[in-house]
């Protein structure tokens, strides 16, 4: 991954993360802003119900205690009025349910149900229910079923009759409520009527989850109802039971609409997706732009730094700003300018070295052979002055040695010469093993060698006569590393797109700093020798595109390995 797209990348995801956590926060906030409204809401409606139903309590117990003492319940008492009087109390003061009981709860008249004169009222209405409060719950019993109503009961003048008179809890109880918008009350009484202000709700069933749950745990509860397929049909609901000496009388349910709730995250989620794809398209553009002042400065930097690699050391990159990247810039033209003051002065120097060299190693090598030459001479000189007789002897000795001294002069300068003048390989197929096998012969009776060449043929395109001398170098020098004899062993391998060839010896071996200037010219770690013999090697390798390396220590002998391409690079392949 270019850095141009992993800064674009970063961008957009920075971008795109950020209106991902703003819009999340805003819409948890937005989310736990309605749950505390919708909870003062629900509180308030709960508060302002209680107080509604004590206002009605009120009311039916003043109710109650006017009946109890007029004169139609003195007659009801006393038997001078009809069985059913109770109805007609009932309906003149609006109450759904009148009894007039003994104080044994034995019913003298009932006005909801007639038919239960003299037998027991099973209210459930206990002394402690009706002096303790001015009205109560009960469950009523009628013909058809039980209600729940709010009750009140007195006690008639005299304290030989009691007034049980009470009102069902209906529809009208909630109307009477002052409900904020967005919200509802419903209210479930025993055993399974649900209400709300206009009258039996639809699709009770969804409640019933939440209602059973309060009537197990009497506590209150929340629940969330989804009432159609549209997400905001939703409604929340806090369930708070309505209970009478532990007994639950009914359930009253404020509900809050989540229509407004849904609407505004779903309005925040939608703000935030196109905000978002506006970041990202913003980052995109920002990231584009800085990457095109970033990049492409730095990419004129990596294009002049590989044409400096590749040997182009008078690269330069045109300098654009004034900024950090206009400084990289600068600083890279003047770090080549460097380079290429350094190169000439190294590669003068390295010109003087050399020559310095070749004059040190050349004078040494022809040192050797004139001071014989010399005392040739003088012996010649002193004997033409003895006698002529003399002089015959010492002269056809003194040609002799001079003759030699004089070859191996010629000896020297050809070497010196051959190393000057190495002439460029001229390829052809040849076979590697074959042209190993053609110079161990050659050594065969002098060391012990061991072939170890792989199966078949190795073709390569090679110069078979400057490889076979390579080879003999090689050999010569691992000859001169095992002065008191000792095993050669020569391997031929293929690796990859390369041929390998392996010369080890058993000689004493080569120390690190050894290693690393074995192949400079002139240097030996011989007593005799000019020091061309291994430079000569690795020129040849080099000239055949290979490269080769020298592995040792020192008692353990040393091994030359030589990798040569096993076809040539096209511009040379064409001559072959």
């Amino acid at each position: 991954m270019t850095f141009r797209t992993k800064l674009l990348f970063v961008t957009s995801l920075t971008v795109a993360g950020a209106v991902a956590l703003v819009t999340g926060a805003v819409a948890v906030s937005t989310r736990r802003a309605f749950e505390r409204i919708d909870q003062a809401r629900r509180e308030a409606l709960l508060n302002q119900f209680r107080r509604e139903l004590d206002a009605r309590g009120e009311e039916l117990s003043r109710l109650v205690e006017q009946i109890a003492a007029s004169a139609a319940i003195e007659q009801i008492v006393s038997g001078t009025a009809e069985y059913d009087r109770a109805q007609v109390e009932a309906r003149a003061q609006s109450l759904d349910f009148l009894d007039v009981v003994k104080p044994d709860l034995t019913i003298i008249s009932s006005a909801h149900w007639p038919a239960r004169f003299g037998y027991k009222n099973d209210w459930k209405i206990s002394p402690e229910d009706w002096r303790a409060t001015q009205s109560f719950l009960a469950r009523i019993p009628l013909p058809e079923g039980n209600a729940v109503a709010l009750v009140s009961v007195r006690a008639a003048p005299g304290g030989e009759a009691l007034v049980a008179g009470g009102r069902k809890l209906n529809p009208e109880l909630l109307k009477s409520l002052g409900i904020a918008p967005g919200m509802r009350a419903l209210l479930w009484l025993a055993p399974d009527d649900l209400i709300d202000a206009q009258g039996p709700v639809a699709n009770a069933e969804k409640l019933a989850p939440l209602i059973a749950e309060v009537k197990r745990s009497g506590l209150r509860s929340t629940a969330t109802v989804q009432w159609t397929a549209r997400r905001s049909s939703a409604e929340a609901f806090l369930a708070i039971p309505l209970s009478q000496r532990n007994q639950l009388m009914g359930v009253l349910l404020a509900g809050t609409s989540l229509e407004e709730q849904i609407g505004l995250e779903s309005a925040i989620l939608w703000i935030g997706i196109i905000v978002g794809g506006s970041g990202i398209v913003i980052g995109v553009l920002l990231g584009w732009w800085t990457t095109q002042r970033v990049t492409h400065p730095v990419e004129r930097l990596a294009a002049g730094a590989r044409a400096v690699a590749a040997g182009d050391w008078s690269a330069r990159v045109e300098v654009l700003s004034h900024d950090e990247i206009g400084e990289l810039a600068h600083a890279f033209n003047q770090m080549t300018g460097h380079l290429v003051e350094q190169r000439d002065r190294a590669i003068q120097a390295e010109r003087v070295a050399a020559w310095r060299e070749l004059a040190r190693r050349l004078a040494h090598e022809l040192n050797n052979p004139l001071f014989p030459l010399q005392i040739t001479i003088e012996n010649l000189q002193r004997a033409r002055d003895r006698s002529a007789a003399e002089f015959d002897e010492v002269f056809t000795e003194a040609t002799t040695t001079l003759l030699a001294e004089l070859a191996n002069l010629k000896a020297i300068v050809g070497r010196f010469s051959d190393f000057a003048k190495m002439p460029p390989p001229e390829f052809e197929r040849v076979d590697v093993n074959e042209i190993v096998r053609s110079v161990m012969k050659l050594y065969a009776a002098r060391l012990s060698v061991v072939l170890d060449l792989t199966d078949g043929a190795l073709p390569i395109a090679a110069d078979s006569d400057q490889l076979r001398r390579a080879l003999g170098n090689l050999v010569l020098n691992a000859m001169d590393a095992m002065p008191d004899g000792g095993t050669l062993r020569v391997a031929t391998s293929k690796i990859e797109n390369a041929v390998r060839i392996s010369i080890a010896d058993t000689g004493q071996g080569l120390t690190p700093e050894e290693c690393e200037r074995l192949f400079t010219p002139y240097y030996t770690t011989k007593h005799h020798g000019t020091g061309l013999g291994l430079a000569i090697v690795q020129s040849v390798v080099s000239d055949h595109h290979g490269k080769i390396s020298v592995v040792s220590e020192p008692g353990h002998g040393s091994a030359f390995i030589i990798e040569l391409p096993r076809e040539l690079p096209p511009e040379q392949g064409e001559r072959i």
